[in-house]
């Protein structure tokens, strides 16, 4: 009978797997990875230059305007969006389905306070901007200063 010599290196494939998991786990986090999977959406939020405002821009692509409920409150956004599943015969037999059906709410907490009253809402082409102004009491004033 024949020993054939193991390769000591052959134990550390499990702890290289298991590495590379922890890696990719702390890059690639829940909500980066909802974003690639389609269980969120994505979202650009920005202050205008006058600092007077700020802007919250969301990709919904293929979202009907009655999908879209936006809340606001104190210094709170929320958008909930909701997809019905498509109406589909017993015959149908996917290979593949990758689009979204069902309910996704993102919530963004502003520096802010905002006036919920006076949020300009616009959803075109798939992205829904929001211009969201500030309350009066944060916005900055200017001050005159006499010599």
């Amino acid at each position: 009978m024949t020993l054939i010599p193991r390769d000591p290196f052959d134990a550390l494939v499990p702890l290289r797997e298991a590495m590379n998991r922890l890696i990719e786990d702390s890059l690639v986090g829940p909500t980066r990875f909802e974003a690639f999977t389609g269980r969120t959406f994505l979202v650009d939020l920005y202050e205008t230059e006058d600092r007077q405002q700020y802007v919250l821009e969301a990709a919904l692509p293929g979202f009907k305007l009655e999908d879209l409920h936006i809340t606001a409150m104190d210094d709170t956004i929320t958008i909930h969006v909701a997809r019905k599943a498509a109406e589909k015969d017993d015959k149908t037999s996917y290979v593949r389905r990758e689009r979204f059906e069902g309910k996704m709410t993102r919530s963004f907490t502003l520096p802010t306070t905002i006036e919920p009253d006076k949020i300009e809402a616009l959803y075109e082409h798939g992205v829904l901007r929001l211009g969201i102004p500030k309350a009066e009491q944060v916005k900055p004033k200017p001050i005159t200063v006499r010599a």
